[in-house]
């Protein structure tokens, strides 16, 4: 048995800062590949660090000429590698593959919201919403074909797992990324009803992804990673910290499965870095909900340790980069809070009460 095999060795006696569960990876990243990346708000930071680091993240869906960074991150542009803001749940990946290619068209095309309209399926992308139907449709086309192209061109899809629990239409199924009446439309529970997936779906509906990904991208990689971010809310009736055990051990089965399955599927812990008490390190801020820069930096250091080709890379200037490059990484990098809809949830919670 190796040092790693014994929790006094390699648990206990961590030094702070220095706890690293990677054993081995089934495959290395190298300034040629091109890393595209979904999920949720949690995945945003290693966007960011990718970005930062000058390795190939991939931003299929560019801000238009003349858009300033600081506006491009506000309408997320590089937040991800396409502008379908935060993917939370499998069932969402699934959903947006096949919306992309055509094989699932929802009922639901627009949201209202006040003057203007939202994308029921990414509401916050636009901050200000669309003038009108035929806008949204219009930037909806463009963002999926650039979505098919994260798909298709990715040498490595990023993505990571954050929920379980959803809100989806009654008639057709579609899910949404918040619930109807948070960021746009109205609730109406004789039309959309709350779901929460449990293991078996959660399994199938990855394998789904994993088997789509693949099929439009044979030599494609897939690296998975739990969020370490705890739900803001729940609307089971259970206290939320047993809900966010749930759903993260449920997210966890999930992608150690896939990791099973698939060769070409690889799994990176960082929440096994940032939520374990075992961990000598706190890494959480007062509210026991956000991850502290130091925890987010821990996470990056021991994943360029063991999946950056560090003798193939050099870090560039960024006056090296091209014009492209610069704009996602000025893009991912901008000094712009991460976005997660979740808080428009918890404030629509708090505003209820």
């Amino acid at each position: 048995m190796g040092d790693h095999q014994r929790w006094h060795r390699a648990v206990t006696w961590a030094p702070p800062g220095g706890l690293d569960p990677v054993v081995s990876t089934r495959f290395r990243i190298t300034p040629d590949d091109r890393i595209g990346t979904m999920g949720s708000c949690f995945a945003q930071h290693l966007s960011r660090h990718l970005a930062r680091s000058g390795l190939g993240y991939f931003v299929a869906e560019q801000a238009p000429p003349g858009v300033e960074a600081d506006e491009a991150a506000r309408r997320n542009y590089g937040t991800y590698s396409a502008r379908y803001g935060n993917v939370y749940t499998v069932e969402q990946a699934v959903q947006l593959f096949r919306r992309a290619y055509g094989d699932m068209k929802p009922e639901e095309s627009a949201w209202d919201r006040g003057p203007a309209v939202v994308d029921p399926f990414r509401p916050l992308v636009e901050p200000g919403g669309f003038a009108d139907v035929a806008a949204l449709e219009h930037d909806r086309a463009a963002h999926l074909a650039a979505t098919r192209r994260v798909f298709e061109e990715s040498d490595v899809l990023v993505f990571t797992l954050g929920l379980t629990e959803a809100w989806r239409s009654r008639s057709d199924g579609s899910v949404f990324a918040t619930a109807p009446g948070v960021d746009g439309g109205e609730y109406d529970p004789g039309r959309y009803e709350f779901v929460n997936y449990d293991i078996d779906a959660v399994r199938t509906g990855l394998f789904d992804l994993c088997d789509l990904y693949r099929s439009v991208n044979p030599d494609g990689r897939v690296l998975l990673t739990v969020s370490p971010v705890p739900l803001i809310a729940t609307y089971e009736p259970r206290h939320v910290l047993v809900s966010t055990t749930v759903s993260k051990s449920i997210l966890r089965v999930a992608a150690d499965e896939a990791h099973r399955r698939f060769d070409f599927v690889d799994y990176f812990p960082s929440y096994e870095l940032i939520a374990p008490a075992t961990s000598i390190t706190d890494h959480y801020e007062p509210d026991r909900r956000s991850v502290k820069d130091a925890g987010v930096a821990h996470v990056m250091r021991v994943f360029t340790r063991h999946y950056v080709d560090a003798d193939a890379w050099t870090p560039p200037s960024t006056g090296t980069l091209s014009t492209s490059a610069r704009q996602a990484m000025s893009t991912a990098v901008a000094d712009y809070p991460v976005i997660c809809d979740e808080e428009a949830i918890a404030a629509a919670m708090e505003a209820s009460d």
